[in-house]
Order: C-alpha cells, then structure tokens, then sequence
C-alpha cells in the first residue's frame, strides 16, 4: 500500500486517509507499507518532507522516549502552537501567541525509567514504542548529564533488589544533595537488603532512596531551588522535568500576572510557582497533597525576605475555594493535572479576580476551562506554549485571562 500523509496526530504518527496510522512520518510524506488494520507496517518514505530531519539521537528508531526526532524544530513548534489552536477553535476560541520556549537538548533532570535484571547483568532504559521490551540506552540526548551519570549506581540497585521475572520501575530527579532515586517493584524489604541499598546510596552518592513507598536511605537532602529558597520534596512529588522548563513557565506566570499585591496558587504543588512570587506579593497557596504542602511550608518558613505565604491542603477537586473565599486576590495562578479544573474554573469564573495565569499541560481541557472563563467576562489575552518536554508530543502552556 501506497498513502500519502495528511497531518500529524496527538500521538505523533502521521495520518493518511482511511484513517491509515504510520508511525515515523510527517504531513506530505509518501509512504508505501504493509496495511494492519488501520495501520502500515515497516513503512518505507517514497518521497521525505522538506520537515524530515537526521535523528540526533542513534537510539531514536527503537527506543519509546522520544516520537518526534526525525521532525525539524521548527516544524515541531508549529505543529504545537496548532495543537493548541485546533483545541481552542473547538470551543470557538482564538488567541494571540507569543513565541513557543524549547527546552534544549540534555536537559531533563527528572525521569522514569524501566529496568530489569538480565543473565548478562542489568537493562536500564525506555520501553520501545507501543512495547514491554526495554531498550537500553547507553546514552541519550534527552536526559541531563547528571541522570546518565546515575546509570552504574542504578545498575546496582537493580541488582542488588531487583529480579529477572520483574520489572522494576526506577525515578530520577537531580537535585542539590545528589540524584533522588524512587524505586517500584523490587523485591521485598528485610535487613540484609536494606543495608545493602543503604551502603549503595552512600557508595554512588544518591541523595536519597525510596524503595516500594518506604524510604530506606537518607544520604543528603535532596533539596531543589525555587525562587531563594530551598525545597526538600517528598519521594516522588511533581516536579517541573527540566530547569529550563521550569524558568519559562515562571517567567510566563510573571508577564501574566504583572504587580500584584496578594495571588492565590491553586494545584500549587510544592512551590514552584509560590516560593518564586513571594518575592515580590503575598501568596496564599492551595494543594490537594498534604506531603507536598508541609514540604512548601518548611520551605517558606526557612526562607528570609519573602512576603507571607499561606498555605492550605485541601482538594479543589472537591472542595474548591467558593467566590466568597476568592474575595480580595488580586491575581491568581491555577495549574491543574491533565484532568484540567472544572469545578474550580466555575467558581473563578464566578469571582471578581482581575487576572488570571492559567498554567495547563492538556490543551484540550485548558480550551474547556478558558470557555467557561470566557462565557463570565473573562478575555484570553494571549498564549505562550512552551515545549519542556522535547522530541514528544506533550505539550505545556500559560496563558493570561484578564476581567474585560
């Protein structure tokens, strides 16, 4: 079978009519394949887009980390801020962008990745697209030098407390004390193995380790910084996964809000957006999690020359602040998981708050949220997509709504 591509779909596989899925190519691509289904198999490109380019990375055809290095960065921005405008269109809405930010190459400092004990030893890596199988990566131009580094002591935990009949399931994040490991799926906990993983920790330098939900191993804090202060987050918390990221959305947050006296941080996480602000305003900070709102209270309280911050732990899924608690803001942040914010983009939208920073990593339920905030008076002024995490298809924004 011969198809020619039409566009690129939210998983990143090109798209020819049927609808005949190919993963690997790029709108104008003609594509010749064997037909499954609705896919094509070993598809072979006749004629390449002016948008194909050498993938940077010589794991790139098996392993499942990236999806887009055979596209052009220029290519991948565009197709990105479409994205976003295709999901406002739907809920007939439009927006000024402002230039999309791209987090460069080797910059991930926070990662998953899957591993197992083998005959030969140990596979740490990705999973090959749509697949079980591990892909090991000796190098990787997505991940920080840091994480890369991790690889032998990682290596030994693997051995050390994984098996050959399970998975294990292995979290990284870079932070001032040394890497944070979280590991899921190793083999139960008794004393020889915790002092092995213990002497492990301080023999390759992690900060700390958390095995199965328990953490066996404290070397070092692992501290990151927001703003002037210093975050010790709990195992396995959220975090922004690349500094660069990070700055950009907090920069867009800034430029959003403008001088303000006193915001509200809702989702606030564990400060990433707070610690920041409180620079310069009072922030009054909300998060579901009570792990991550004790971890930014310590955070704040250590932190000299910032203005108040309040925090609350509650669930704005289903407790979400009423207008009447929304009374006296003059500016708030809202950075919901994918799942977007219905209910409490309701209540806001019911609000007087003068401007809004709406950060979302789901475009489609950011156009719902902002119609709503739409339909009660709010303007969408502008949007700035910022492509933290490169080569995928994910994509984050913020944007700035503002009383008309």
């Amino acid at each position: 079978m011969i198809v020619t591509i039409e566009r690129l779909g939210h998983l990143g596989h090109g798209i020819a009519p049927g609808p005949v899925y190919v993963p690997g190519t790029l709108p104008g691509e003609v594509v010749e394949g064997t037909p499954d289904g609705d896919r094509l198999l070993d598809p072979k490109i006749i004629t390449p887009s002016v948008n194909r380019v050498k993938p940077p990375c010589r794991h790139a055809r098996a392993c499942g980390g990236c999806q887009l290095q055979h596209a052009s960065d220029p290519f991948v921005s565009r197709w990105k801020q479409e994205v976003v405008q295709t999901a406002l269109a739907g809920q007939g809405l439009t927006a000024e962008f402002l230039p999309i930010v791209t987090s460069p190459a080797r910059s991930r400092r926070r990662a998953t990745l899957s591993a197992r004990r083998t005959k030969g030893g140990v596979l740490i890596g990705f999973h090959a697209r749509a697949s079980d199988t591990i892909v090991e990566i000796h190098d990787c131009e997505l991940l920080h030098p840091g994480i890369l580094e991790a690889f032998p002591g990682l290596q030994a935990l693997v051995q050390t407390g994984g098996s050959r009949s399970t998975e294990l399931s292995l979290q990284v994040t870079l932070t001032r004390g040394g890497p944070d490991v979280v590991v899921t799926g190793g083999k139960p906990l008794d004393a020889a193995l915790r002092m092995d993983l213990a002497r492990l920790v301080e023999a390759h330098g992690f900060s700390r380790l958390t095995w199965d939900g328990e953490t066996v191993a404290l070397r070092d804090r692992p501290a990151l910084a927001m703003g002037t202060a210093m975050v010790v987050a709990p195992p396995g918390a959220f975090l922004q996964a690349t500094a660069e990221g990070e700055a950009a959305l907090l920069a867009a947050v800034r430029q959003a809000l403008g001088p303000q006296k006193r915001v509200l941080d809702l989702f606030s996480g564990v400060g990433t957006f707070t610690l920041p602000l409180a620079t310069d305003m009072e922030v009054h900070a909300v998060e579901g999690d009570a792990a991550m709102t004790r971890a930014l209270d310590l955070a704040a309280r250590n932190t000299p020359d910032l203005h108040r911050i309040s925090v609350e732990t509650r669930d704005l899924f289903r407790r979400p602040l009423e207008p009447d608690e929304l009374r006296g803001f003059t500016g708030a942040v809202i950075d919901p998981p994918r799942a977007g914010a219905e209910a409490q983009t309701e209540r806001l939208a019911r609000s007087d708050i003068p401007v809004l920073a709406a950060v979302s990593c789901n475009p489609v339920t950011f156009a719902r949220d902002a119609r709503v905030l739409s339909d009660h008076g709010y303007r969408l002024d502008w949007i700035r997509v910022v492509d933290q995490f490169r080569w995928s298809t994910h994509i984050e924004l913020v944007a700035r709504l503002s009383r008309a």
